[in-house]
């Protein structure tokens, strides 16, 4: 080796540790073009590494060897001479052995892995296994320390190879995790399992279980860490877990419950730093949303609950980015409540809210209230019959005498409004005022109005008697408080026009004027937010309003949004986006001279990357500054190499990378993206003809989204197809061929269930809209999502922990129940385009969805089997003769179910049945018409859900009617009937309603004599011009026939039930 060569390598090394930059740079540079393109280098930076003086020089020196091993696959080290490598790797063990620093010897163990990364695949050093096994039971703690963290970066290294070395492996660990002299060893052997377990395969039942043995100890080893004040090693142990937690081979399955316990008491640990709690939180939130099954069948979410409830009521930071115990606690508290079934989280939590909100400790109050808020979202439907005992606490919260809970319980209204928005607009005149005066209070200003903002978002119904009193006094806030209050509030000015519809007309203006100085702010942080807002804000204002009076504000507001984009924030961005898919929705075909400065800036979203390493070649020098480490620590630092990739751009070293900061902008462009592309769907749909030119680009980056979806429904409208029939298809070919194969591609690697579930739906949706063209060629792949869905068998739906042979547990999470209700939809979508093509695969799905009307299962789960049969019924038509019997059977069960929404299916469903069922089943009429009766007996202040299932019924009245008007005993039927009317709730049933009047019109009318004037209101109701559509536009007219009819026999009649406009006199 060429001394100069070396001592000129070492000087320039020593040279790059200057804090000169330019000295830096001229290094760098000669080290580029002299020294790293030389295989020599690397015997160079060995002898370096074993000899100079200089610490930071050895460490600089261990961190260029290891790239210059790993360059270009090793082949900068390949073209080393076989004895030269012998040497180099023979020297690395003794030198890092020698090596007195702990960033130089780790730098140098990573060498050792760069080159055993090569060597062990050719069999060329097997020396190595040996020398560490013999090293990591050395009687030295110091060589013990080495051995193993060598050990585990070959590990990490080396993918191949290692399966046959498993068993030794365990057992050396076995003895290493009980290492008595050093914690150090303790934590590199449980990282050293963390990599192992990604080596095992689900069929590796020894290899599983040896390692499920360690895991107590492992366990133990994260508390030493945790113990000893090792933050750094706590947070290495923790990603072990997190990594053991979402691995797809069941490693942890018989220590959840004393992992679980263990991540608890860590994090309710007070004594602790702050940041470990919330790894530990954090880790126990993986474990719920991965590990649900165990959760579940060991029924664990009582005692997780018990331990979290403390942790609610400490203090909050004031910064709402910034992370605290409380606000892991309450993640986890939503991730029990959304990932398990309700049965098994709201008892046990409503029992610790009762006891906590009755504490005379105004934290424990506050930390009931949030824990209130936060389930809402997964026990809504279990939590709807419990409201009258629910509201109470509701409303003593928001009169609470400390301001932190009135807040907390501003924050649990909000939730409530958007998951239970039929019972909280139901309780409009108790929130109303009180949040009103909370709206006041600058201590709950801002929570209060974010409550009113959810609040006013569903109170169309009732919201004229308060929107004077909300206006003006929300207006006054505008000019008088803080910016975060503005924003809140003008939210909440947007959700009153959204209800207020246009009774919001006489405060446009006004508003408009106190709005436009939001919409020029060029601030970041809150002005950034308060901008955003408001230009959804006056988005809103405009569909309230409408065309004519919002045109003079067109131009300016399309200026702002324009403006918006360019201000290099998302948020902004995703505001200008729904703004243009709003003003597309309100001015239609007008929008089209904006498409061609509006589409190219959606296309560009679209397109970006959102992970892996496209996403780092495209990041500039500030944005790997923000991104990536800061280089304080040699494993990290920052490394832009002498490598170009396929862009021309200098690599950057992967390990690199900081995740986290990563992850943060992949999730900001995931949202981006999704809204640029729903805003494309819906610019389509809005402009219509005038969008084709931009169909195709379009089409080409929506490759995978439902936006997608929506562009071949508004392709079919234009086209001029004919209304499809079942069986027969209709051509836009070449856009479902673009756009079905990447939809079902990307449900095979798809593993979040709402993602799968809004699939299901889109699909439906457009099998409904098009027909059979849609599903030609791809019916079986179609029906084989529907069946992987419903037989719980889709990725998404994979519980690694759960044996294949295994039935899925029949309670389960409200989210899993929606997913299974996205599938029903598709099924019966395929029913209705098929038609009578569809008896041979009814065959199929009749069992799997009828298993999910059994007793133990929820609500959700039995109206949507019960709606789901109903629909497919309705698609197949006498098709489905051949199940009558079964079908009749599982009906009539549901209609004594004691949930009226599933007696509503039922009635729905039976009326189906005998409409169209070729069996007559009149011989079963009166034991059907006994199930319906109860159903009449309503009153107008029952649930809606009641009151439903009263109109459903007398839908399927009417079916039995028309089938068979013989067989029903029409002097005791009628009179409930005709009392019932009219429908209030359903008024799709009024279409079977009015047949069945008109065919006993036809057919016996003396039958209707003695209800002739109950009628005539009844028709001069649903004919009333003021009122909602209720009979649709082909019944209306045979309404207005008869009417006629009537009017010639009887015109006095017909006048005073004030009928006479619709007789054409």
């Amino acid at each position: 080796m060429d001394p100069n060569f070396v001592q000129g390598l070492h000087n320039l090394l020593l040279q790059s540790t200057s804090n000169d930059t330019n000295q830096l740079k001229a290094a760098t540079a000669q080290l580029n073009t002299e020294y790293y393109k030389n295989p020599a280098c690397i015997s160079a930076l060995a002898q370096i590494l074993a000899s100079s003086p200089e610490i930071a020089v050895r460490q600089l020196a261990a961190v260029e060897m290891r790239k210059r091993v790993a360059q270009k696959s090793g082949d900068l080290w390949m073209q080393l001479p076989q004895d030269v490598r012998s040497q180099i790797k023979d020297q690395l063990p003794v030198l890092i052995l020698a090596e007195q620093e702990k960033l130089v010897r780790h730098s140098a163990a990573r060498v050792i892995a760069a080159a055993a990364s090569i060597e062990l695949a050719a069999g060329t050093w097997p020396q190595l296994l040996p020398w560490l096994h013999q090293s990591c039971t050395s009687a030295q703690v110091a060589h013990r320390e080495v051995a193993i963290f060598i050990l585990f970066t070959v590990l990490e290294s080396i993918v191949e190879g290692f399966q046959e070395h498993l068993q030794s492996f365990f057992k050396l660990f076995e003895g290493l995790l009980n290492d008595p002299e050093s914690i150090e060893v303790r934590i590199t052997t449980v990282r050293a399992l963390g990599v192992i377990a990604q080596y095992i395969d689900s069929d590796d039942k020894v290899d599983i279980k040896s390692f499920q043995a360690l895991l107590p100890g492992m366990i133990r080893i994260l508390g030493q860490s945790i113990e000893s004040g090792d933050e750094a090693g706590a947070r290495q142990l923790f990603d072990v877990f997190e990594t053991l937690l979402i691995l797809e081979v069941p490693i942890l399955g018989p220590h959840i419950a004393e992992l679980a316990s263990f991540l608890l008491q860590a994090g309710g640990n007070r004594n602790l730093d702050s940041e470990i709690r919330i790894l530990a939180l954090n880790a126990l939130n993986w474990t719920v949303q991965y590990k649900k099954s165990k959760i579940q069948s060991q029924a664990l979410a009582g005692a997780i609950l018990e331990g979290l409830m403390p942790i609610t009521t400490e203090p909050e930071p004031a910064d709402s980015d910034d992370d605290a115990p409380c606000r892991s606690a309450l993640r986890i508290i939503d991730g029990l409540a959304t990932n398990l079934p309700p049965t098994q989280v709201f008892p046990a939590l409503r029992t610790l809210i009762s006891q906590y909100f009755s504490s005379p400790d105004a934290n424990n109050r506050r930390g009931a209230m949030l824990a209130l808020g936060v389930a809402v979202e997964g026990c809504s439907e279990f939590m709807t019959p419990l409201m009258s005992h629910i509201w109470p606490v509701i409303e003593a919260g928001l009169q609470d005498g400390d301001n932190s809970v009135r807040k907390a319980t501003c924050i649990a209204v909000s939730c409530l409004c958007e998951w239970l928005e039929e019972e909280c607009v139901a309780k409009h005149a108790v929130l109303v005022p009180v949040i009103m005066g909370l709206v006041h209070n600058p201590e709950t200003q801002r929570s209060a109005c974010t409550a009113l903002d959810a609040l006013l978002e569903i109170s169309q119904d009732v919201i004229e008697q308060y929107l004077q009193l909300i206006m003006e006094q929300l207006a006054g806030l505008l000019d008088t408080a803080p910016i975060a209050v503005k924003t809140v509030v003008t939210g909440a000015l947007g959700s009153a026009a959204h209800a207020s519809k246009e009774k919001f007309l006489p405060y446009f203006q006004p508003t408009m004027n106190k709005l436009q100085h939001f919409l020029v702010l060029t601030g970041e942080g809150e002005e950034t937010e308060l901008r955003g807002i408001a230009m959804d804000a006056v988005g809103t204002f405009a569909e309230a309003v409408g065309v004519d009076v919002f045109r003079p504000y067109f131009a300016d507001m399309m200026k702002q949004a324009f403006q918006g984009i360019e201000m290099g924030s998302a948020r902004l961005r995703e505001c200008s986006f729904l703004f243009f898919g709003v003003m597309a929705r309100v001015f239609g075909e007008e929008f089209a001279p904006y498409l061609p400065s509006v589409v190219p800036p959606l296309l560009q979203s679209c397109k970006q990357a959102e992970h892996g390493e496209d996403n780092v070649s495209t990041f500039s020098n500030t944005d790997a500054a923000v991104a990536f480490a800061s280089g304080s620590s040699p494993t990290n630092a920052i490394s832009v190499t002498d490598d170009i990739d396929v862009n021309g751009n200098p690599q950057l070293e992967i390990e690199d990378v900081d995740l986290d900061k990563m992850l943060e902008v992949n999730s900001a462009i995931a949202v981006e993206k999704e809204i640029a592309a729903d805003t494309i769907g819906t610019l389509f749909a809005a402009t219509r003809d005038h969008f084709l030119p931009f169909v195709e680009p379009c089409a080409l980056e929506l490759s995978a989204t439902d936006s997608l979806l929506e562009m071949v429904r508004t392709f079919y409208e234009l086209s001029g197809a004919p209304d499809w029939a079942p069986g027969a298809t209709v051509s836009v070919k070449e856009l479902i061929g673009h756009s079905l194969k990447p939809l079902l591609e990307m449900y095979e690697t798809e593993d979040h269930k709402t993602v799968v579930a809004s699939l299901c739906l889109g699909l439906a949706e457009t099998i409904n809209k098009i027909g059979p063209a849609f599903i030609e060629g791809h019916l079986d792949v179609i029906c084989s999502i529907a069946v992987q869905v419903l037989e719980q068998k889709a990725l998404c739906q994979q519980d690694p922990d759960q044996d294949e042979t295994e039935e899925a547990p029949e309670d389960q999470a409200e989210y899993d129940s929606v997913l299974i209700s996205s599938a029903g939809d598709l099924v019966s979508s395929l029913a209705n385009a098929l038609g009578n093509d569809f008896a041979q695969a009814f065959s199929t799905f009749f069992p799997l969805i009828s298993k999910y009307y059994k007793k133990n299962r929820s609500m959700g789960d039995r109206s949507s089997a019960i709606g789901c049969l109903a629909e497919i019924i309705a698609g197949m038509k006498a098709s489905v003769t051949p199940s009558t019997e079964p079908l009749m059977d599982l009906f009539y069960r549901a209609l004594s179910d004691p949930e009226p929404e599933v007696q509503s299916n039922a009635c729905f469903a039976i009326g189906l049945l005998v409409e169209h069922s070729e069996i007559d089943l009149s011989p079963q009429y009166m034991h059907v018409l006994t199930a319906l009766r109860p159903l009449f007996n309503v009153s107008p202040t029952d649930p809606s859900a009641k009151l439903n299932a009263k109109d459903n019924a007398a839908g399927a009245v009417s079916r039995l009617i028309i089938r068979n008007t013989a067989a029903v005993p029409l002097d005791q039927v009628l009179p409930v009937l005709i009392g019932s009317l009219p429908l209030k709730n359903d008024y799709l049933e009024n279409r079977p309603v009015f047949r069945a009047i008109f065919h006993l019109f036809r057919t016996n009318p003396q039958s209707l004599l003695p209800f002739m004037d109950q009628l005539l209101a009844v028709f001069a109701h649903v004919l009333d011009p003021s009122g909602p559509e209720q009979i649709g536009d082909e019944t209306g007219a045979e309404l207005i026939a008869l009417i006629g009819i009537l009017n010639a026999e009887d015109p006095g009649r017909i006048q005073a039930a004030g009928l006479s406009a619709f007789t054409g006199a």
